[in-house]
């Protein structure tokens, strides 16, 4: 993967998260990983087709979760994971690989979003690629959000 292709991801989180409501995103550290995401509690998978495919995944703690749907709900507290609380952290995650694909085209690649994929289980593992693929670890507001990006270009 080429590793140039995670800046659109990270550009599109610092311009959504504070249109949302949300404080300025901060990037803590980018690594490599293996195959496999490992669920922090909750997750969210978004495809990219087209000229660039893979896959980009939301992975954070259910608190986390709770605290990204309160805000995207003007500040209504959440205690549990009702319908209305899974299509506010599958619509944040919508807007964010949207607008990273806005990113992608304005680098001169054509990309497609597939709908997101809400997963709410601790224990889950989700194989993200056969090889490796980056993870960027982003603050918001001292709850943190693990991206995992894997882009292959389309030939």
């Amino acid at each position: 993967m080429d590793a140039k292709l995670v800046n659109p991801i990270i550009d599109a989180f610092m311009d959504v998260m504070p249109q949302m409501g949300f404080p300025i995103p901060k990037r803590q550290r980018i690594y490599l990983q293996e195959r496999n995401v490992i669920s922090n509690g909750v997750t969210i998978k978004v495809g990219l087709t087209k000229q660039l495919c893979g896959n980009v995944i939301y992975n954070m703690t259910a608190d986390t979760a709770k605290y990204i749907a309160s805000t995207m709900m003007m500040g209504v507290p959440v205690t549990k994971f009702g319908d209305l609380v899974q299509s506010a952290i599958r619509e944040i995650a919508n807007m964010l690989t949207a607008r990273a694909a806005t990113n992608f085209f304005q680098m001169g690649f054509e990309v497609d979003i597939t709908t997101p994929e809400l997963t709410i289980d601790e224990d889950y593992t989700i194989k993200i690629s056969d090889s490796h693929y980056l993870t960027v670890e982003m603050d918001l507001g001292g709850h943190r959000i693990d991206v995992a990006l894997f882009v292959d270009r389309e030939y």
